[in-house]
């Protein structure tokens, strides 16, 4: 879960450069959440947050989606293939 507190939020941009996923975008001159169901609670954003605007609750799954993506360099297959290339087995990716 991520909350932005508007009222806090000095509309540096620093969230949006860091967030790994393109959940957090400037509009105008605030920042917003958009894509948020890309959001895997890393805390990036949080921890940049130089204004403390950005509220993230951890959840076990972004050290999982971590470790396998950016450590062992594992991707999700399905969700770069077409659909029925990998339905028949001959994914290429």
């Amino acid at each position: 879960m991520i909350s932005i507190d508007n009222d806090k939020c000095t509309n540096c941009s620093i969230c949006s450069y860091v967030c790994p996923h393109g959940v957090i975008e400037m509009t105008g001159q605030t920042a917003s959440l958009v894509n948020i169901e890309k959001c895997i609670a890393c805390g990036a954003c949080q921890m940049n947050c130089p204004s403390g605007a950005i509220t993230v609750i951890k959840k076990t799954g972004c050290v999982i989606l971590i470790i396998k993506e950016d450590i062992l360099q594992i991707k999700d297959k399905s969700k770069d293939c077409q659909e029925s290339a990998c339905s028949k087995g001959k994914c290429n990716k």
